[in-house]
């Protein structure tokens, strides 16, 4: 009898130990925190500046009937610009975004034109620029857009004041400011700012080069005081090229969200 209690006493024993070991806690590693794709549809604004040039095949002609006097000659000039602007952009799928902007530019790009006729010479600028268009990225990475753009451009010019080319001294003549209408196309790379450990979400940095197409234009040479016509012309037309750096913000970004468990 004694030997009986005291197997039944070591099967329980044994049978118990088992049964802890099947309830106890078992514990599953939770699954890694799943990193979503910003979006980047949404309204922008922009602002910052760059440099640029600006060239034109000119030549002088006569006011009445438009005969040339001269042949062409290439001349230009370069200097620095501010520029802001906004847009709205739409992501199609994983990996491409279309959108529309408006910008303007600010500043003096400086040059010459000339009249070798008379032997002057007068300063150019192109002080401000306007566009409207579309543009078309790939996102190179989910933070990274590698873009196209293109579409209509304005752009206004200032008068001049023409000079002697020996003595550099007035002449007593000028041209009056106009404004040239025409095209643009050029592209660019737009990232966000989080980068080396700092957060910043909805800004954005964006470099963009562009060249622009304007139609030609008749510069009337006009007596100072009188605007009286002169009889000479100068015909040119006009293009530029122009490299920017700008700011941007990005009023639905918040980034790559991660997933919480």
């Amino acid at each position: 009898m004694k030997k009986l209690v005291l197997a039944l006493t070591a099967l329980a024993a044994f049978t118990g130990s088992a049964m802890a070991a099947d309830m106890a806690p078992r514990y599953t590693k939770a699954p890694a925190p799943m990193a979503v794709a910003p979006n980047w549809t949404g309204f922008y604004i922009f602002g910052g500046g760059g440099g640029g040039l600006w060239a034109a095949d000119q030549h002088v002609q006569t006011t009445a009937g438009a005969l040339p006097l001269s042949i062409d000659q290439r001349q230009g000039g370069s200097g620095w610009f501010g520029t802001v602007g906004a847009g709205y952009d739409w992501q199609v799928n994983s990996g491409w975004v279309a959108g529309i902007f408006a910008d303007g530019q600010f500043g003096s790009l400086k040059g010459t034109i000339q009249d070798p006729i008379a032997g002057w010479t007068a300063s150019e600028k192109l002080q401000d620029a306007w566009a409207a268009g579309v543009r078309v990225g790939y996102l190179v990475a989910p933070n990274v857009l590698s873009y196209v753009n293109g579409g209509y451009s304005g752009s206004h010019w200032s008068g001049t004041t023409f000079l002697n080319t020996a003595s550099g001294a007035p002449v007593g003549d000028h041209t009056n400011s106009f404004n040239r209408n025409g095209w643009f196309i050029g592209g660019g790379v737009e990232n966000n700012l989080n980068i080396f450990g700092i957060s910043a979400p909805g800004w954005f940095m964006k470099t963009e080069y562009r060249s622009a197409f304007y139609d030609r234009k008749n510069v009337n040479e006009l007596v100072d005081g009188t605007n009286a016509l002169v009889g000479r012309d100068i015909r040119l037309n006009t293009w530029t090229q122009t490299v920017s750096t700008s700011l941007v913000y990005r009023f639905n970004w918040s980034g790559p969200v991660v997933a919480k468990y």
